[in-house]
C-alpha cells in the first residue's frame, strides 16, 4: 500500500470517527478550522514510517519518536506528503511522573529535491530510553490551518537499546530452558536464535541442544490439561510436596490439581495457580524437585580431591574447550567412571551417547577413573 493509501485510509476512518462524534454533540459549533486543530486528538494510528498517526485539522500528522530524536510528517486530505519547507515547529517534552519539560525545536529537512516532507530535531534521548513521554507540538506555517498553526499532543515510549532489549528479554525469560538453572548461573545468559526467533541459554554447553531440537524450545504456548489428582498420583504428590505457584503444601486448598502437557506433569494447589504456570512453565518447572533418575548421576562442581584427574582430562569431551571455560570443572558418573565437564549443560549430550564421549576421551589417551 502506498503512503497516498494509507494515509487516505486513516483519514476515511477519522471522518467516520468524526461524523458519529458530530451526530451526538450537545449542539455547539464544531466546524471552524481553528476549532478542529485544537480539539482533543482521535486515537493515533501506524503511520508509513512507524509513527503515531493522528488528524489534526484536515491534515495528518504522523509523529516518529527514536533514539535520534524526533521527526514529524504532515499529510494533506488526500494522503499526500506535504512541503514543509515553509514551516517549523516547537516540541515540548516531558517525562511521565517527571515535572521538568524540555523544549527542542523543529525544522525543515530539505530534500535534493529542494522539498522538505519533515521536520525534526537530533536528540539523544538514549538517556532515557524506555520511558513514557508527554509530547505538546506546536506547528506554523502548515497550509490549512488557521493562521497556519496546529497544536496537537501525543504520547509516546522513547524505544529501548540494544542493551535494554536483552536485559528485559532475560529478567522475562529468567531460567535456562535446557538446565533448567537460572540465566545468570554460569557467567551470563547467552542467545541462540533459529529461525528468527531468539531463546537465551545459562551457558555454552546448552547452545547445541536448543538447535538440535529447536521445536522443544521454541514451542508455542503449551495446551495444558487440568484434572484432580489421584491415588496414582500419590507418589508424584509425596515427591513434589508443595506447590510451585504458591510454595505451599499441595493439600492446603482442598486436594492437589495435576497439569499435564508439560515436560513433566505439576501439580498445584488449586485452578487458580494455572494461568501463572501457563504464563511461564519454565519458571515452575526449575522450582520442581529433580525427578529420580536411577541411571543417571547427578553433575556436581568439583573438589580439590579431583584436582589431580582435571589436570590429566584438561579438557571438557562434549565442548572440546578447557574445563574451567564455562565456571567449571563439574564432575559426573558415567559408566562407573568419573567424567569431569565444563558446564551442567553438557551433561545431556553425555548421557544420551556416553560410549561416543568415553571414545573421544580414550583417543585423547586419558582414562576416567573408577567412581568409588
Amino acid at each position: 500500500m502506498g503512503i497516498r493509501q494509507w494515509i487516505a485510509a486513516g483519514m476515511a476512518c477519522a471522518a467516520l470517527a468524526g461524523g458519529a462524534n458530530a451526530q451526538s454533540g450537545t449542539g455547539h459549533d464544531h466546524a471552524g478550522p481553528n476549532h478542529a486543530a485544537h480539539a482533543a486528538n482521535p486515537a493515533p494510528g501506524t503511520g508509513p514510517h512507524g509513527g503515531q498517526l493522528q488528524q489534526v485539522g484536515k491534515t495528518q500528522i504522523e509523529t516518529l519518536v527514536h533514539l535520534g530524536g524526533l521527526r514529524l510528517f504532515v499529510y494533506d486530505n488526500q494522503g499526500q506528503p506535504m512541503d514543509l519547507r515553509s514551516a517549523r515547529g516547537l516540541a515540548m517534552l516531558q517525562v511521565k511522573n517527571v515535572s521538568k519539560r524540555y523544549r527542542y525545536d523543529l525544522f525543515a529537512e530539505v530534500g535534493e529535491n529542494q522539498s522538505a516532507e519533515s521536520l525534526a530535531v537530533a536528540i539523544d534521548l538514549s538517556r532515557i530510553a524506555g520511558a513514557e513521554v508527554q509530547l505538546d507540538v506546536q506547528l506554523v506555517g502548515i497550509a490549512g490551518f488557521d493562521r497556519g498553526e496546529a497544536k496537537f499532543s501525543v504520547s509516546a515510549t522513547i524505544p529501548m537499546t540494544d542493551k535494554q532489549r536483552v536485559a528485559a528479554a532475560v529478567a522475562a525469560q529468567k531460567v535456562c530452558p535446557v538446565s533448567g538453572q537460572s540465566l545468570e548461573s554460569m557467567g551470563g545468559a547467552i542467545p541462540v536464535t533459529v529461525g528468527g526467533k531468539t531463546v537465551y541459554v545459562c551457558c555454552a554447553g546448552c547452545i547445541d541442544a536448543v538447535k538440535d531440537n529447536p521445536s522443544k524450545y521454541f514451542a508455542t504456548k503449551a495446551t495444558l490439561t487440568v484434572a484432580p489428582a489421584t491415588n496414582a498420583d500419590a507418589a508424584a504428590i509425596a515427591l513434589q510436596k508443595v506447590c510451585p505457584v504458591m510454595g505451599g503444601p499441595l493439600g492446603d486448598m482442598g486436594g492437589a490439581i495435576k497439569v499435564t502437557g508439560l515436560e513433566r506433569d505439576v501439580y498445584i494447589c488449586c485452578k487458580g495457580c494455572l494461568r501463572r504456570l501457563e504464563a511461564n512453565p519454565q519458571k515452575y518447572l526449575a522450582l520442581l524437585p529433580p525427578q529420580p533418575k536411577s541411571d543417571r548421576s547427578p553433575i556436581v562442581k568439583a573438589t580439590g580431591v579431583d584436582a589431580p584427574f582435571v589436570a590429566a582430562q584438561k579438557i571438557c569431551p562434549v565442548m572440546g574447550g578447557p574445563l574451567d571455560g564455562m565456571g567449571g570443572p563439574y564432575r559426573t558418573v558415567l559408566n562407573g567412571r568419573v567424567v569431569y565437564l565444563c558446564c551442567p549443560g553438557c551433561g545431556g549430550k553425555l548421557f544420551a551417547d556416553p560410549e561416543k564421549y568415553l571414545a573421544l576421551l580414550r583417543q585423547q589417551g586419558v582414562s576416567p577413573p573408577m567412581a568409588q
